[in-house]
């Protein structure tokens, strides 16, 4: 919404106009330059005057009403309160009974919409538009609207700060910075700046403001560091129903040991998230099937890291609600805060929880499904999805088949090759020495181990070496190793079975 959109709707004669916002004063701004250029009021006296006599400057006059300070005229200058008429019931008796043509901006009045005798004055003042052209503005953060008055209201979204907008407010934030540091210069570059602008996506001008202000008067600077503090704050704001969660340790994607062939095709696509080909249409995402713990939780986090980009995790767990409709609000709520924090990764890990195949929950897994597949189908932001699987069985056919997901990868146990490179990765963050040929009795003692389990077994070494007093060694870790039975073994069967699903109908990660 611009105010040439409400222009619109004020000289459509529709008698209320209903505006769910949070940035009340930006909604106020766009009133009053829309009642500017909409056509000049007359009252049954004759032209408009102000307090001094004078004739009232051209456009449609424009009150705002709150129930501390009452009504007051907004588009005049100096124009005073009349705070008798505070209560809703005496500012709509006074609405109705005026002649003047004009715009009645009532802010936050959607807790006296419950009341029969507020509903059937503001029914009455819709209805006699015809008669005088009073038009009635609800501002609110949500407002419903009593069934009476759905036929009488016309509502409209206020648009967030495009692109432009959002690098102007930032601009304005960094001289307010220097007027109040004169003689300091700002420390920023370029692409800092056009990376903080592309991160603010989504927010209200007045957020859009008070993130830019954190960046930039933490440290007198706008660097690339101060993205994740942005991104974080960002996501504080938007997550108001806690579905999501903002994963701030993110590996780096040389820690993920193996996985070959994901690891390339995230890499090819990583053009369409750094800003560096802008006309590639961004991939929807991926979904990895596998063995429990080799790693796809893992991998799913790196992509963040690979791709530069915040990471979204979604619980499955806590969607359902016990309230009918709730849950299916939380899915739109989550899809709707996802895009508004693009560009992200979205993580959906054991997604099987969430869209499982069921009928004992009166429709609502299908109903959440149904949402899930149309969003992933018709989404346009710069969302990656990466979804995470054990058990293909309970998925419905309809999310695993082609064209929901850009590829389907299967993660299966790993290589020698892979172990060798899990191996390393563990032993160098823990600082064990290993020479190549206790690394090659390693590998070949840990066949059938998946990586989480070989992360366990350099662990229980650790505390072995510590309660006996000797120092870690292959061998201490060979024989952790020897001391376990890995799920290769203790589940073959169910891993067979996905193993043979997933032979001609996936990819393979390594």
């Amino acid at each position: 919404m611009s105010h040439g959109d409400l222009e619109v709707l004020l000289r459509s004669r529709v008698p209320m106009i209903v505006i769910e916002s949070r940035d009340e004063s930006r909604v106020l701004k766009l009133l009053q330059r829309a009642c500017r250029q909409a056509p000049g009021a007359l009252t049954a006296g004759g032209p408009v005057t102000t307090l001094t006599g004078k004739p009232a400057a051209s456009g449609l006059p424009l009150f705002q009403w709150t129930v501390t300070d009452g009504l007051r005229r907004i588009d005049l200058e100096g124009a005073a309160n009349q705070r008798m008429l505070a209560e809703p019931l005496e500012v709509l008796r006074h609405i109705r009974a005026t002649n003047l043509t004009a715009a009645y901006a009532l802010v936050d009045f959607h807790p006296f919409l419950k009341d029969p005798v507020h509903v059937r004055l503001l029914k009455d003042i819709c209805l006699d538009y015809d008669r005088c052209a009073r038009t009635l503005v609800l501002v609110s953060a949500v407002i419903g609207i009593p069934e009476e008055l759905e036929d009488l209201a016309a509502r409209c979204d206020l648009a967030l700060p495009d692109r432009a907008e959002r690098r102007q407010l930032v601009i304005d934030v960094a001289r307010e910075w220097r007027t109040a540091h004169p003689g300091r210069r700002l420390e920023t570059d370029a692409r800092a700046l056009d990376l903080l602008v592309e991160n603010l996506s989504g927010l209200t001008a007045a957020d859009t403001q008070r993130l830019a202000r954190t960046a930039i008067f933490d440290d007198g600077a706008l660097l690339r560091s101060d993205l994740p503090n942005v991104m974080h704050a960002k996501y504080e704001l938007l997550n108001r129903r806690g579905v999501l969660r903002y994963e701030h340790d993110i590996p780096a994607f040389s820690d993920v040991g193996g996985l070959a062939r994901l690891k390339t095709w995230l890499e090819r696509r990583r053009a369409a998230f750094d800003g560096s080909a802008p006309e590639l249409e961004p991939p929807k995402g991926v979904l990895l099937l596998g063995v429990q713990g080799c790693g796809k939780s893992l991998a799913a986090r790196a992509a963040a890291s690979l791709y530069a980009l915040p990471l979204l995790r979604l619980d499955c767990a806590a969607l359902f609600d016990k309230y009918v409709g709730e849950t299916e609000r939380n899915v739109r709520d989550s899809l709707a805060t996802a895009e508004l924090m693009a560009p992200c990764v979205l993580w959906i890990d054991e997604i099987e929880k969430g869209f499982a195949n069921g009928d004992a929950d009166g429709g609502t897994s299908r109903r959440v499904m149904g949402s899930f597949l149309t969003w992933l189908a018709e989404k346009r932001a710069r969302v990656f999805v990466v979804a995470t699987a054990n058990d293909i069985t309970s998925l419905p056919p309809e999310l695993v088949r082609k064209g929901r997901f850009d590829e389907i990868f299967f993660v299966d146990l790993p290589s020698g090759e892979c172990r060798a490179a899990i191996f390393r990765i563990h032993l160098g963050k823990r600082g064990i020495a290993c020479d190549a040929a206790s690394l090659d009795r390693l590998v070949a003692a840990s066949e059938g181990f998946s990586g989480a389990e070989i992360e366990q077994a350099v662990v229980a070494s650790l505390y072995t070496s510590h309660a006996q007093r000797v120092e870690v060694s292959a061998q201490g870790i060979g024989v952790e190793l020897a001391g376990t039975r890995p799920l290769s073994i203790v589940l073959a069967e169910s891993l067979a079975a996905l193993r043979t699903w997933a032979a001609d109908r996936t990819v393979p990660a390594s």
